[in-house]
């Protein structure tokens, strides 16, 4: 047998080393034995997973460990990312890439007669988020550790993640993600750093100090997860934190005989990282969701002073004069509200726990934090009721009293006599009912403020916090957001990244920046026709995923026009639906010949937002009427993804022809799927919103389908008044459309059951569908008339490609590093 022989991988090509694979199938063995207690008589598929997910976590552990070591004799300033949502998707094809050793692993169970791509299908994916908040957290995580980030994530170990979703007669329904019912051969349980986590209780004074006294205490208890950097050898750590109720509470009721009431209030105490709340859009201000939030900052905290204290040169200093120091060591980045509380919470340990005065703990607290915020709607801004926090956390609404108190005295100093500028700027709200906004506690409280897009960025001083930029305008920075390009080119499009590797060589994996080489090639027909095979061996692949789960056959020669993210109103998949039933009519009353199209649309609603439910069904009915109309036959199908997640992205994104972005003007912070479709050679339709502004700034507005208003024609409309039934008189294709979805037409059971998205939109049209409606089916017919034109449409597919470089997660982590953060890129490479 040869040293080394080829394989192939999804289109990947790499060499396996014989010796590299006598040892996989080695480890392999010896989990299968040892770990699973199975032998390969009566092994089942998952317990091959899970013996090959510890053999390559077995290869992580030495790196993981020696991480720490350096870290340790080193101290570098620690960056930590503290979120509440961290949607990591599967981590063993991750892990494989970033170790280099994709190939071995496939060539040896190869040898074992099992199918590589099989066993990845079989881990649960680790769907700890929402959407785009949760997986921008995973992307940072992921370039923190390939750039030299000596990084920490922290957030939950939620039993349940974001919900399954099941489309039931065309209806969303929702049941538990049991991802860890088969357990986690990636974490480790660290239980020799358990911490008590407060709540409820009193406050006293007592020798001049306040002491919280009485509370109800829960255990957090560490669960570690090893996140690899790209072919450095550097593993860093994200700690999720499990809730747990504390001994000497059960022994209490078990000592009474009360053993139901025992068991209830451990069952109570642990709910805390039951379930991942499945809302991101608007606020709901329930304790479960405050305890959840106080839960992260509070051990979080603690964690992080204990190993600031532990560290090499923290046993050398004594008594708080350390803290002088923490500002030099530690960087705590609150990624959006969620985390806000541990501004109060440092200022607990430091002024309380650690007696320092108020002034230098304030100082050391504000140049440690940092603020992201990741939304522009206000119903989606967190405002915690007084009353809640007096009951749950009353020693830290003392504490935010008073630093809205001094805030205040500094406003008033600025502007004398202002009441109304003082109202303005205040943490606390009085109208219906006292609250705290912790937006504004997160600005006050924190060195640095930044939005995640250039357009973000700007309506945020401009807007949303524009009394804040005009009192402390240094503290207000952008940081576009970014993706990662191993996760989402590398990983998901691999034939894609052997065209590109091929042409330009590997270094654009870890510097995006160079894919701006490919432009060269933009008139070469050879990359252009390797282009297109790549596109159309993925499109045959979603093809018989579709075939195969909806038992809808595709034309893979369609144009595939995607729209795939949380469903809500002001990304408007309803505007998407009336070009459907558009084109629809156009097919089969006018008789016009169109592009053939496949419409696939995907996400979840949050179970508790009634007319986003109700879009899910309103395409669902439409896909049933339009995919069995002879009439149509191939010439328009549209699918609907059931529970859209990261593992569906990496199927569907590489697929893709066309990507909708297609929010009102003003609406989407940044976004990043629009950054994940232009990776992967989708052009964009989208309105100038959010990342597409910068997007279209990179690779020109030429090489897009832009429409709509933009954000200054929105606000300067909705000041002059807006009336949305102007559009509905006086433009015949759209009045057809809202009259077909009103009259029952995509709903013959029940006539009636779509007339309120007719009325939202006739009656309101908040977020200005039928005003862009024109605009954006001049867009969509010149999508068509382009896709006519294959090489030009491959032309422009190259550009986006080439010109994404900027919207490289890594990018964005060495701005934080730089501007926000005054942390150093470890370059060193462990062996």
């Amino acid at each position: 047998m040869p040293l080394q022989q080829q394989i192939t991988l999804c289109g990947m090509t790499g060499l396996a080393d014989e010796m590299s694979t006598e040892n996989i199938k080695k480890s392999f063995n010896r989990h299968l034995h040892f770990t699973c207690m199975k032998d390969r008589n009566v092994a089942t598929r998952r317990d091959y997973y899970v013996a090959l997910a510890h053999s390559v976590k077995d290869q992580l552990v030495g790196r993981w460990i020696r991480t720490q070591q350096f870290n340790y004799d080193t101290d570098p300033k620690r960056v930590y990312y503290l979120s509440m949502e961290f949607y990591m998707g599967k981590f063993l094809e991750n892990a494989m890439l970033c170790l280099g050793n994709m190939y071995s692993n496939e060539e040896a169970l190869r040898q074992m007669n099992l199918k590589l791509s099989n066993l990845i299908e079989i881990e649960e994916e680790a769907g700890l988020g929402n959407g785009g908040l949760g997986r921008l957290a995973a992307c940072y995580m992921d370039s923190m550790a390939t750039v030299g980030v000596t990084g920490y994530g922290y957030g939950i170990r939620y039993n349940y993640g974001i919900f399954t979703q099941k489309i039931n007669n065309g209806w969303q329904c929702e049941s538990a993600d049991e991802w860890l019912e088969y357990g986690n051969p990636w974490e480790k349980s660290r239980p020799e750093h358990r911490i008590p986590v407060r709540f409820g209780g009193r406050v006293e004074v007592i020798e001049g100090r306040f002491q919280w006294l009485d509370t109800h205490n829960v255990i957090a208890t560490p669960y570690d997860y090893p996140i690899p950097g790209y072919k450095n050898n550097r593993v860093n750590t994200l700690r999720l934190w499990s809730a747990r109720c504390t001994k000497e509470f059960q022994l209490q009721f078990f000592n009474n005989g009360d053993y139901i009431r025992a068991v209830m209030e451990r069952n109570l105490a642990e709910n805390i990282s039951s379930v991942l709340y499945p809302n991101d859009t608007f606020f709901e201000g329930q304790e479960l969701r405050l305890k959840q939030e106080y839960f992260l900052v509070a051990a979080t905290l603690q964690d992080i002073i204990r190993r600031f204290k532990a560290d090499k040169y923290g046993r050398k200093r004594r008594g708080r004069d350390m803290f002088y120091q923490l500002p030099e060591k530690v960087a705590i980045q609150l990624n959006d509200t969620h985390p806000g509380f541990a501004i109060p919470e440092l200022m607990r340990i430091l002024v309380d726990d650690e007696c320092m005065d108020w002034d230098d703990a304030w100082d050391i607290s504000c140049n440690v934090f940092a603020y992201t915020n990741h939304t522009l709607m206000p119903e989606a801004l967190e405002r915690w009721p007084v009353t809640l926090l007096e009951t749950l956390l009353p020693r830290h609404l003392q504490l935010i009293y008073h630093i809205n108190h001094l805030h205040l005295e500094k406003v008033a100093r600025i502007w004398p006599n202002d009441d109304d500028r003082i109202k303005r700027l205040s943490i606390f709200e009085e109208e219906p009912y006292k609250k705290v906004n912790m937006a504004y506690l997160c600005i006050v409280g924190s060195h640095a403020v930044n939005g995640v897009a250039a357009l973000h960025s700007n309506l945020l001083k401009q807007e949303l916090f524009k009394d804040f930029y005009e009192m402390m305008p240094h503290k207000f920075q952008n940081v576009t957001n970014g993706i990662s390009p191993r996760r989402w080119i590398l990983q998901s499009n691999p034939c894609l990244s052997d065209l590109i590797s091929g042409r330009i060589g590997d270094a654009w994996i870890t510097e995006l920046c160079h894919l701006r080489d490919l432009r060269k090639f933009e008139h070469d027909g050879h990359i252009l026709r390797d282009l297109m095979e790549v596109k159309m061996e993925h499109k045959k692949r979603m093809a018989e995923y579709i075939k195969e789960k909806y038992l809808i056959n595709i034309n893979i020669a369609s144009l595939f026009d995607v729209h795939v993210k949380r469903i809500h109103e002001y990304k408007r998949q309803l505007l998407n639906c009336l070009h459907i039933v558009t084109k629809y009519c156009r097919i089969k009353y006018e008789k016009k010949f169109v592009v053939p199209r496949t419409v696939i649309i995907g996400g979840k609603a949050a179970p508790g937002y009634r007319m986003a439910k109700l879009i899910i069904k309103l395409i669902n009915n439409m896909a049933k009427i339009i995919n069995n109309d002879v009439d149509i036959g191939n010439k328009l199908k549209i699918v609907y993804l059931e529970n859209y997640c990261v593992s569906l992205a990496e199927k569907i994104i590489p697929a893709t022809d066309l990507s909708e972005q297609i929010s009102t003007a003003g609406t989407e912070a940044s976004g990043t799927g629009n950054m994940k479709f232009m990776a992967n050679g989708a052009l964009t339709i989208g309105t100038m919103d959010g990342a597409n502004v910068e997007i279209a700034e990179e690779v020109g507005k030429t090489n897009m389908f832009i429409f709509g208003l933009c954000v200054e024609e929105v606000k300067n409309l909705r000041s002059s008044g807006y009336t949305a039934s102007r559009h509905y008189h006086r433009n015949d294709e759209l009045r057809r459309a809202m009259d077909m979805i009103k009259d029952g037409y995509f709903s013959p059971d029940n006539p009636s059951l779509f007339i309120e998205i007719f009325d939202s939109l006739y009656h309101c049209d908040h977020y200005l569908l039928l005003e862009d409606y024109e605009d954006y089916i001049r867009a969509q017919d010149d999508v068509e008339n382009l896709y006519n034109n294959t090489k030009e449409w491959l032309r422009k597919s190259l550009l986006n490609i080439a010109c994404c470089g900027k919207f490289s997660s890594d990018r964005a982590i060495k701005e934080y590093a730089a501007h926000i953060w005054s942390a150093d890129l470890l370059q060193t490479k462990f062996y």
